[in-house]
């Protein structure tokens, strides 16, 4: 490596492989970005952007420089590091699928070359990278820590944060070694600012599922007491903000719609189908998933709750959602809250269209829906305006303005106070 330009393979260009890509060329790496997909490398080659959080000038200017994106993974015949970065998705038992994992190191395994150091950055359940992962790299023979080098470093990005990027937050990085670990952290120094080195590959495992299940079961509890404080006249948002003024002993976390994206609603089931295993009862993490995968339904039925109040049968109304993605100011709509959410309002027979900036279109079931415009004649139409997400372009002061009936799930309009708006 000290020779000549390291030269690194990514495989999987989506939200997490492809700004790792960019990060890798940045810090003077040789880099090939590998992805199934056809029609996405063509994008990439040609300079568009498939993610949010890069731009298209970023990928042609990256292309320009060197940066290579195909479909051929012989192009890492002669790779020294291999980060690999595809989807670990849930089956439809809610059990771990590491397809995309263990096809990506089958095709690894055929190629890459001797002292090759391969880091897995898909989220998996703890003992997976030495276990599942390390035994199809060594199919053909090889010893992981003497002829192939493996180690795990879990992704940490945040789609539309533009506080921290990659580079940025500290990487953890655990080898099935000590000389895997050794390795990772010489290939990865160059990219991050800090990387955090941890006992084993294992243990980083636990890491990444340790951070989102934390996530998950809070914010479980904070929509557990959103729902005892509706029942309470009690307004959530206005206690969280009290309850944050101690200054120590408490984080806020915010009721929501429902969990979405890859990450909280996937990640605790890869933690609890491991422990289930290992024969332990994972009930604070299941009861917390609950309650999360409830408030779909529990926003629903606080919609037609209101459109009673207001005189409206729910079979007859017109619903309008602002927003489809599962967080704001990205276009995700993996596991996205208002997809159930508009399930339950067609399911009582309630008209439902929906705006999002960043969605133009969004198959639930059979149906794709378009994107409406988010004219004043449309919010006027509405006799319900649901704010399932709150992208930063929204103007919620005109969407309140023009609406008769608006129910927030963000407190997007909580620097209002107009009787017309009905709060989460």
């Amino acid at each position: 490596m000290e020779d000549e330009q390291t030269r690194v393979g990514v495989v999987g260009l989506g939200y997490v492989g492809l700004p790792l890509a960019l990060a890798m060329h940045d810090a003077g790496y040789d880099v090939v970005g590998v992805d199934i997909d056809a029609d996405k490398v063509e994008g990439l080659r040609a300079g568009e952007s498939p993610v949010n959080d890069v731009t298209d000038e970023e990928v042609w200017t990256a292309t320009r420089n060197g940066l290579t994106f195909t479909t051929d993974y012989s192009l890492l015949s002669d790779a020294d590091g291999v980060s690999i970065a595809v989807p670990t998705p849930l089956r439809k038992t809610d059990t771990p699928d590491l397809s995309f994992v263990l096809d990506a190191a089958e095709r690894l395994a055929t190629v890459v070359p001797e002292d090759c150091t391969v880091v897995l950055e898909s989220t998996v359940y703890p003992g997976a990278t030495e276990g599942a992962l390390a035994d199809v790299l060594a199919e053909n023979g090889a010893t992981i820590g003497e002829d192939l080098y493996l180690a795990f470093s879990p992704e940490r990005i945040d789609p539309g944060n533009e506080e921290y990027g990659p580079t940025d937050i500290p990487k953890v990085l655990g080898g099935v070694t000590e000389e895997c670990g050794d390795r990772a952290q010489a290939l990865y120094e160059p990219v991050f600012d800090e990387v955090v080195r941890v006992d084993s590959a294992t243990e980083a495992e636990l890491v990444k599922l340790l951070e989102n299940t934390f996530r998950a079961v809070n914010i479980g509890l904070i929509n557990e007491l959103a729902q005892i404080a509706h029942e309470l006249d009690v307004d959530i948002w206005d206690a969280i903000d009290a309850a944050e003024t101690k200054p120590f002993g408490f984080m806020p976390f915010y009721p929501g719609p429902g969990l979405g994206g890859h990450c909280i609603p996937i990640d605790p089931f890869y933690l609890s189908w491991k422990a289930n295993e290992h024969g332990v009862d994972t009930r604070f993490i299941d009861l917390a998933d609950t309650v999360n995968r409830e408030m779909p339904q529990h926003v629903v039925q606080r919609i037609v709750s209101q459109l009673n109040d207001h005189g409206t049968a729910v079979s007859t109304a017109d619903v309008l959602i602002i927003g489809a993605a599962y967080k704001p100011d990205v276009s995700d709509t993996r596991e996205s809250p208002a997809i159930d959410i508009v399930e339950g309002l067609t399911g009582w027979d309630a008209t439902v269209d929906y705006h999002d900036p960043y969605v133009p279109a969004l198959d639930i079931g059979e149906t794709t829906y378009e994107s409406v415009p988010l004219t004043d004649d449309r919010l006027r139409s509405a006799d319900c305006v649901v704010i399932v997400t709150d992208h930063s372009p929204l103007d919620f002061d005109r969407i309140v303005e023009e609406a008769s009936l608006v129910f927030d799930t963000r407190n997007a309009t909580s620097h209002r106070d107009d009787e017309h708006v009905v709060r989460l």
